[in-house]
């Protein structure tokens, strides 16, 4: 597939998905959000791709929803709603992706840009990072899952003060709160993502796609059935031949060969 407003690249088993919008900061146009998702749907088609790194660049992750766009559509509150509804379906589309995704984050990820990292299963931030919800100072809340996996990833209260203040935080800051797992040189984030993956393409595939299972689908859940999901997916993998082919390997001390089946 062409895309004209994302650049889509598959090496070695990852994805690397990368917002392509630079005259607009990567700002989230409909066509742009359109896009990325057709390539998570291309990844996740694909047996070969196995990571999924999303990234905006060295210079901008994404500076949020297109204002610009925006400010030229007219609706009924209704039919707001209902587009809301839609825009909350494409982040949770990512959320849910089968396959694990690294966000690699350099300069602004600000409003949905902010939104959209925090659907990421693993944050890599530059150290040009900032992050920020500031729609309460154009009269509106964070309405793409940001009051609602910001304060789950954080804790309610630091959560409400970055919503309420609609402030800008830097790296340091949001690896200090949680926000992101390391924050690395500008020159280096593709090399550590990339690394990262590496690493999780080493592990059995089903074993990361059930485990992610388990951790998405469980924090929505009460506690007692969480844990009985979490068994319903140990039960689904005790018999994969990666299972299998983990504990000969084990007992015969050698590396496992893992096929993903």
């Amino acid at each position: 597939m062409t895309y004209e407003t994302i650049l889509y690249e598959k090496r070695d088993g990852l994805a690397v998905i990368t917002l392509h919008r630079p005259e607009r900061m990567n700002a989230l146009s409909f066509q742009l959000k359109e896009e990325t998702a057709a390539a998570f749907d291309e990844a996740g088609r694909d047996d070969e791709v196995l990571v999924v790194v999303l990234t905006g660049g060295p210079k901008v992750f994404s500076a949020g929803a297109d204002i610009k766009e925006r400010s030229t559509v007219q609706m009924s509150q209704a039919r707001f709603y209902f587009a809301q509804k839609q825009s909350a379906d494409f982040y949770t589309r990512i959320e849910h992706f089968e396959k694990p995704v690294i966000g690699a984050i350099s300069g602004v990820a600000v409003g949905g840009g902010c939104e959209l990292a925090l659907v990421c299963d693993v944050r890599i931030a530059s150290e040009t990072a900032r992050f920020g919800l500031p729609e309460v100072k154009l009269g509106m809340i964070p309405a793409a899952g940001g009051t609602q996996r910001l304060p789950r990833l954080i804790g309610e209260a630091r959560a409400k003060e970055l919503i309420f203040t609609g402030e800008f935080i830097d790296a340091g800051e949001a690896w200090r709160i949680g926000l992101v797992n390391r924050v690395v040189p500008v020159e280096s984030l593709m090399d550590e993502a990339e690394a990262l993956a590496r690493k999780l393409m080493a592990n059995p595939p089903l074993s990361i796609r059930f485990a992610k299972r388990a951790v998405t689908v469980g924090l929505q859940l009460d506690l007692a059935s969480a844990l009985d999901y979490e068994a319903h997916c140990a039960s689904l993998l005790y018999a994969s031949e990666d299972r299998q082919e983990g504990m000969r390997a084990f007992r015969e001390k050698r590396k496992p060969v893992f096929k993903g089946r």
